[in-house]
């Protein structure tokens, strides 16, 4: 398996994999005609002729036979061309001394204070393809990548996650709260701010504080949790140093997790390596290995050894990098406890 840049030949391949995605990834629309504009404005960040607050970087995850199974995304900063909208959870405390009586009411503040940072998105993993590393070097890939090339993102690397839903997809957040102002249900206004349509929310939403203790007992539940199918991705990111500091999604209540750049694992223990071949065995440890190439880059899971500043690797996988010996690697060793990410 290797992650590389996405190609105008793998929308066929996006197209399916949106679909198999179903409701909830906003991020990538089943829409033909946008999802070829994407796919065209990625090849144009990884060519480095967009400026950060444009970049879009969109990798696909190849299995050995170019079968296109996986898609993820980095963004090189959110809400300098369009509004970027979260809530803050923070704490309202009244008293009335005379009374004995003191209240500690959390309350959502409508903000744009992660502006400028760069965000994680769209990850979707094809079910059957859900085993191993696949996961791991789906997600992961993409902050090694960003361990190469630190310039193009934000101090903060941040993760929007999808939040509580049924099974229909209805979110409870919603269903007691943005659906008063905005007057249409939970899919719509989601597709519409995935859209880029995101005026609106300013337009219709309060600006004041909300006080919680006014939403439903499901929706009040529902703040700062993901839903199910994101759970492992949650996990994943949890150990590279994400965490959630109070900003939660403004249409399902989902957490919003973030980390410094520099802070990440993945970008923290990266090593600048020289590549040689070998043949590793079945005891060498999982290594996450990158090219080191922009607009051409490969990222990959392998087995391999470090010897001081070298690290060995089989002829196969240096075939799948598209590399010689002798040539610089940026490698990081996994992390033995992990689960799958499956769906962000």
């Amino acid at each position: 398996m290797i992650v590389r840049p996405v190609n105008v030949s793998d929308l066929p391949a996006l197209m399916t994999l949106v679909q198999q995605a179903g409701p909830g990834f906003t991020t990538l629309p089943a829409n033909e005609d946008r999802l070829a504009h994407r796919v065209r404005w990625a090849q144009r960040a990884f060519a480095e002729q967009v400026e950060r607050a444009d970049a879009d970087y969109l990798f696909v995850l190849e299995d050995d036979d170019t079968h296109v199974v996986g898609v993820s995304a980095l963004a090189g900063a959110v809400g300098l061309r369009e509004p970027w909208y979260n809530y803050r959870v923070g704490l309202t405390v009244s008293s009335a001394p005379d009374l004995g009586i003191q209240r500690q009411i959390p309350t959502l503040f409508l903000n744009n204070e992660l502006t400028g940072q760069s965000e994680l998105c769209s990850l979707f993993l094809r079910h059957d393809q859900r085993t191993g590393s696949n996961g791991r070097l789906l997600s992961l890939g993409r902050l090694l990548f960003a361990a190469e090339f630190p310039q193009l993102f934000g101090e903060k690397m941040i993760a929007e996650l999808r939040g509580s839903a049924d099974e229909k997809g209805c979110s409870p957040f919603w269903d007691s709260l943005g659906r008063h102002f905005f007057q249409m249900d939970f899919s719509h206004a989601d597709h519409l701010s995935g859209l880029g349509n995101k005026s609106f929310i300013a337009e219709l939403m309060p600006r004041q504080p909300l006080y919680t203790c006014l939403l439903t007992e499901q929706a009040q539940a529902a703040i700062g949790q993901t839903h199910p199918n994101t759970e492992p991705a949650l996990k994943i990111l949890q150990a590279e140093g994400f965490a959630h500091k109070g900003y939660i999604d403004i249409f399902d209540g989902g957490p919003v997790i973030e980390a410094p750049l520099r802070s990440i694992r993945t970008v923290r223990d990266s090593l600048e390596l020289t590549l040689s071949l070998g043949t590793p065995d079945e005891q060498a440890p999982l290594w996450l290995i990158h090219n080191r190439r922009l607009e051409n880059c490969r990222i990959t899971v392998a087995r391999a050894r470090r010897v001081g500043s070298s690290l060995a690797i089989d002829r196969a996988t240096a075939q799948r990098l598209q590399l010689q010996p002798g040539n610089s690697v940026r490698a990081v060793m996994l992390p033995n406890q992990q689960r799958q990410a499956v769906a962000a």
